[in-house]
């Protein structure tokens, strides 16, 4: 007897899926994937109505009547929040007739962390979920798919389905077994470690700096963090894309996941930064301050992140999205892997022919970050 065709459903939202289906094939190694943390985005009002972010995941239903597989997909009507930047793909494709929005994006709103797209319970189930995929754009005549901030493991998934890839960079700090932070500076040029003890030291003078976690973390605590996130907010997008309510159902569903990082002068908190904890890393998300100090950013995003990951035994520090300034503090460059879906054959074309290009200069990029790293060099 032929086996019974797979078939995908669209879900009503991260909401609508039993939380034990969805973490059981998303895991619990990456934070950012599990179902606690994508359905208080829909909860809070963060992805929804009014946000350009319709929540559409996308499943298989396996042999037992149960979630095999998920894709976290969206319908976007913008290209906001994605870090993957397709505005020049948008453009062309409206100047020759078409409609680029919405699209569908397989991702983790705002959060450009990498990890898996295909949530698999059943690995053999992600050729029909990579159709599933297809199939959502083709029947109701999307311009686009994509897939962003896959993990490297996952890309010959969709090569195979016939998808474009696309690199980018990031800048990971790598731990290789410190016993604490001198340790680390011990591997750097003796300049580059001198620097950044002036660093640490000036950001700190007249300031305490305290790590705050499960259930240490408060309403205050959120309310003096949702001043910083604010601020920052609207500098780099106009208005923070998370809501307040984020934050406390944040607090009060995933609390032992998440590392809050506060620099207080007299008591009071000025600056801090939200990581969250994985299974083996340390993800810096989100930085503010209502004062201006020199070097205190670099100390609360990437030198307490340093700290703490080593404390915790974790092996790297993922430190979000762009930012060549992390160079210096030795965090290096790595490659970051986004996967397309076009329909359109001449749209198509067109974006691997400026893939290729890009790749290229990604490649060469990289390789010249790389000698700009402080570590030092034998000979």
């Amino acid at each position: 007897m032929p086996p019974s065709p797979v078939t995908a459903r669209i879900a009503d939202g991260v909401g609508s899926i039993p939380p034990a289906e969805w973490d059981a094939c998303a895991g619990t190694g990456n934070p950012f994937l599990s179902h606690a943390f994508l359905s208080i985005l829909e909860a809070s009002g963060s992805v929804g109505p009014n946000t350009g972010w319709q929540s559409l995941p996308i499943v298989i239903t396996a042999a037992d009547g149960k979630a095999g597989a998920i894709a976290p997909a969206y319908g976007k009507t913008h290209s906001q929040g994605e870090y993957v930047f397709d505005h020049s793909w948008a453009d062309a494709w409206e100047r020759a007739g078409g409609h680029y929005y919405p699209k569908i994006q397989v991702a983790v709103p705002f959060t450009p962390v990498p990890g898996p797209r295909l949530l698999l319970r059943d690995a053999a189930l992600a050729p029909a979920l990579i159709a599933g995929i297809e199939a959502v754009t083709d029947q109701n005549r999307l311009s686009s798919a994509h897939v962003t901030f896959v993990e490297e493991g996952q890309l010959p998934l969709f090569e195979q389905a016939g998808w474009l890839v696309r690199s980018g960079t990031q800048f990971h700090w790598q731990n290789h077994g410190y016993g604490d932070f001198g340790d680390f500076l011990g591997e750097l040029a003796s300049r580059k470690r001198k620097a950044i003890r002036r660093e640490r030291e000036r950001a700190v003078e007249g300031i305490t700096i305290r790590h705050l976690t499960g259930a240490e973390i408060g309403e205050a605590h959120w309310d003096a963090f949702w001043a910083f996130y604010q601020d920052t907010g609207s500098r780099k997008w106009g208005r923070p894309y998370l809501t307040r309510e984020f934050f406390s159902l944040l607090g009060a569903a995933m609390a032992d996941k998440v590392l809050l990082i506060f620099a207080e002068r007299g008591g009071v908190a000025i600056a801090g930064a939200l990581n969250l904890i994985g299974a083996d890393t340390l993800y810096g998300r989100y930085w503010g301050a209502v004062e201006e100090v020199p070097f205190l950013h670099f100390e609360l995003c990437y030198y307490q992140a340093i700290d703490a990951a080593i404390a915790r035994g974790l092996s790297r520090v993922e430190a979000g999205a762009q930012g060549e300034h992390k160079l210096a503090r030795g965090y290096a460059p790595v490659t970051t892997w986004s996967a397309h879906y076009l329909p359109d054959p001449g749209f198509r074309s067109a974006v691997a022919e400026f893939l290729e290009r890009e790749r290229m200069a990604v490649e060469q990029e990289q390789e010249f970050l790389g000698e700009l790293t402080p570590f030092r060099r034998e000979g």
